[in-house]
């Protein structure tokens, strides 16, 4: 209690929000006489009004996709995790139909819609549309809402971004069919060989025996395709076992240099052939047969991928993959490997099509062009190497395969080497900016940066890669970029952000290197290139050269 003078003083009132309205006294004369005042504490409904804007701000804090529609599908709400996965804006949902926004059938909706009502929930997988036209695969969760007279009155669903995982799933099982099917093949081709030696030692025995020029005729014929089918069970032994074979040690030179006599007697001329082996090129543990196969199953492709002529590039060089280059390429590992790299300048692939290309059978090629074995010949007999297999290619613009074959027991000059290779640079605070539309390049690339003393900003598309350099662009020391991403692609992005700074230092980061990528972005300013994917040590060096080069640049106090 306060005191004033010896004399107690009344408590001071209470603030508290209130909603006051007033209207006019008048007498009966019509005479205005003043105003009444009526006071409502509105205490409550402030206290509940401040509880659903803390709710809606932890929804937003939320990475999964939170939305409250009503039970015709219209949008009442759409949180920041939904406007992250879904690209569009709060704005721009609410009042929309969702069956029309994030579905390619809007009928699917209909159905799963009639179903949470019935059952008040459903939860499964979907398939989901962005704003930029991109697909998304969600674990969505649905809930009926109910009011509190018990009667439905919305529908509440989360959905979670589950695209990447699902992709590592199907890596797993394709590898799991692949085995298995390599088991059952391996199998049948066992059985095949027994039933086609007799066939092939019969037909050589008829010959000898028979006169007729029309037996004889008939007979090249049987032998000609028994010797076919022998081939075939040959290639389907190597996908299914890979055929172990004597390993010797191999300097990939000499097998190459067969291979470049063979290409240039038997391709058509309007395919140009360039070869890149450098002289202190590692030697690797292989059977010679089957790495010659390897190529030439690659050359073959490479050429039929190349109707109109085109160019052809066997390049080979000594690489150290790191644990940065592994988590990269789920099926690579680190060490010390020989990788050779064949790229055409062809009609390229899809990625639908790139997922299934070292199925056995599965072929782009017209009937009786390809038996659908090359590939998983190739892979078989990489994998029997303990080496690792990456394809890169782009619709329109050619395919690059990068073959990795383990090195031998390391020398002294490349223990040196390697050496060198565990004493990476380091940065100093500097602001690398990643453009890439692959959340797992982002992460890792960011990863590494950070561990190596970089700041690190990231973009998942070239407009937002555009919007993120002009708010920082003080700061932003390097802008790496992919070349290939939705909305918009590298080589705009490099020119959208060299208008704002034409002094910018960038880096070009793709699967193919010599498809005209290299002249388009020297043309555009952009002098350094990484090949995906690529290992810490090869981005350390890369980012430490532009630094060095900055650095050499500023005038002295």
């Amino acid at each position: 209690m306060q005191v004033f003078g010896g004399i107690p003083l009344p408590p001071l009132p209470k603030l508290f929000p209130q909603r006051a309205r007033t209207a006019p006294v008048c007498g009966k004369d019509g005479r205005h006489y003043g105003r009444i005042w009526a006071y409502r504490d509105i205490t409550d409904r402030k206290l509940a009004e401040a509880q659903i804007a803390d709710q809606a701000a932890l929804l937003d804090k939320a990475r999964d996709a939170i939305v409250v529609r009503d039970l015709k599908g219209v949008i009442l709400f759409w949180n920041k995790g939904a406007e992250r996965m879904y690209g569009w804006t709060t704005d721009e949902t609410k009042g929309k139909y969702v069956g029309d926004l994030v579905y390619s059938d809007s009928n699917q909706f209909k159905e799963i819609n009639e179903l949470t009502l019935k059952k008040g929930e459903w939860q499964g997988e979907l398939e989901h549309l962005t704003k930029d036209g991109g697909r998304i695969t969600t674990e969505a969760r649905w809930t009926l809402i109910e009011d509190s007279a018990g009667q439905p009155k919305s529908v509440l669903s989360i959905d979670t971004d589950i695209t990447e995982r699902k992709k590592i799933e199907a890596q797993f099982m394709r590898a799991q069919r692949m085995e298995s099917i390599g088991t059952l093949a391996g199998g049948i081709a066992h059985d095949l060989n027994n039933i086609l030696a007799p066939i092939m030692m019969s037909i050589g025995i008829l010959k000898t025996l028979s006169e007729n020029p029309q037996a004889k005729s008939i007979l090249d014929t049987i032998d000609i395709s028994a010797k076919r089918g022998a081939d075939i069970v040959r290639q389907v032994l190597s996908f299914a076992r890979g055929l172990e074979g004597e390993r010797t040690e191999l300097q990939p030179k000499h097998l190459l240099n067969d291979l470049e006599n063979i290409i240039k007697d038997t391709f058509p001329k309007d395919i140009r052939l360039q070869f890149f082996i450098p002289n202190d090129t590692w030697t690797i543990l292989g059977d010679p047969t089957q790495v010659h196969q390897i190529l030439l199953n690659l050359c073959v492709n490479a050429r039929d991928a190349m109707p109109n002529g085109g160019s052809l590039v066997i390049n080979v060089q000594n690489a150290v993959l790191d644990e940065h280059y592994a988590a990269m390429n789920i099926h690579a590992k680190a060490g010390r490997f020989v990788n050779i790299t064949v790229t055409d300048t062809g009609t390229g692939m899809p990625p639908g099509v790139v997922d299934k290309i070292f199925e056995p059978f599965f072929t782009t090629k017209e009937v009786n062009k390809g038996t659908g074995l090359g590939l998983s010949t190739v892979m078989a007999i990489v994998k029997s190497h303990e080496g690792h297999v990456s394809v890169y290619s782009e619709p329109g613009k050619g395919t690059a395969f990068n073959i990795y074959l383990p090195a031998m027991e390391i020398s002294s000059v490349a223990r040196k080497e390697q050496s060198e290779e565990a004493s990476l640079p380091r940065g100093n605070g500097e602001t690398i900016l990643i453009i890439d539309d692959e959340a797992s390049i982002l992460t890792i690339t960011s990863q590494t940066l950070q561990a190596f003393g970089y700041r690190v900003l990231t973009a998942m598309d070239g407009a937002d890669g555009v919007a993120v350099y002009a708010e920082h662009r003080k700061s932003i020391a390097v802008v790496i970029t992919d070349m290939m991403m939705p909305i918009m692609d590298g080589p705009n992005t490099i020119r959208a952000i060299m208008r704002i700074n034409p002094e910018v230092k960038m880096i070009a980061a793709s699967g193919l290197n010599a498809n005209g990528n290299v002249a388009k972005i020297s043309g555009a300013g952009v002098k350094h290139f990484l090949t995906k994917p690529y290992t810490a040590g090869t981005l350390l060096r890369v980012i430490r050269t532009i630094l060095d080069e900055l650095r050499s640049h500023i005038p002295p106090n």
